[in-house]
């Protein structure tokens, strides 16, 4: 008998030809989605890379954390760092550093609105301008809500007499307001708002007329925009 015959029976009625199974091979380095995922994966390396060098490149200046008048000292409370890239070292020393010790008797030169660097041109020596910090009391319903510090105001009296139509004065005209805080951070009551105004001292008599009205609640405050 011969050994290369068949060992398998005679084959049923209607039976299929199934095809041996096959391992499947090795993707190998010429697939395409190999090389897809090392662009991937280098593209990100180098978007990392660069987004750290540019980090490194970034310089924290100081802005100003709400609009500030000319004439107005600097304080921490007036500032809040921001996070720039300059072009060049020298733009960056054009602006105040964060890095850098804050003046402690160095005033604004010029207006800076909210948001703004501040440069180290718009500081400069304190100067005595003549003026007094007075306090006076207002009522609340006489201050303008969105004065604060560095608003330029002016300062009207209501005449004595409240038993007739009583014309207002204007006393003071086109004054600084050195500090004004809000009705929950002062020690006045809740109806009244205390104003720091700078008062050129020469005038004493509309200091003492100010004054005198502040306790008879005869002041009125008007913002110069």
């Amino acid at each position: 008998m011969s050994r290369n015959k068949s060992r398998s029976g005679p084959r049923a009625p209607g039976a299929l030809d199934v095809p041996p199974a096959t391992r499947s091979g090795s993707a190998g380095w010429r697939d395409p989605r190999l090389w897809v995922g090392v662009v991937l994966v280098t593209g990100s390396v180098v978007a990392g890379a660069r987004l750290l060098s540019t980090a490194d490149d970034m310089t924290s200046v100081w802005a100003a954390s709400s609009d500030l008048a000319a004439g107005q000292t600097i304080t921490a409370d007036d500032l809040r760092s921001t996070r720039l890239r300059f072009d060049d070292i020298t733009d960056a020393q054009r602006y105040l550093g964060v890095d850098d010790e804050l003046p402690a008797a160095l005033t604004l030169t010029r207006p800076l609105a909210a948001g703004e660097l501040v440069p180290a041109a718009a500081l400069g020596e304190e100067v005595d301008d003549g003026s007094v910090d007075v306090s006076v009391a207002v009522a609340a319903e006489h201050v303008p809500t969105d004065l604060g510090r560095g608003s330029r105001v002016d300062v009207w009296v209501i005449g004595e007499d409240r038993g007739s139509r009583s014309e207002a004065e204007l006393v003071l005209a086109d004054v600084l307001v050195v500090d004004a805080p809000v009705v929950t951070e002062s020690f006045a009551s809740a109806t009244t708002r205390q104003l720091v105004l700078a008062v050129p001292q020469d005038d004493e008599e509309s200091l003492g007329v100010v004054l005198a009205a502040s306790g008879d609640d005869r002041v009125r405050v008007v913002g110069r925009g």
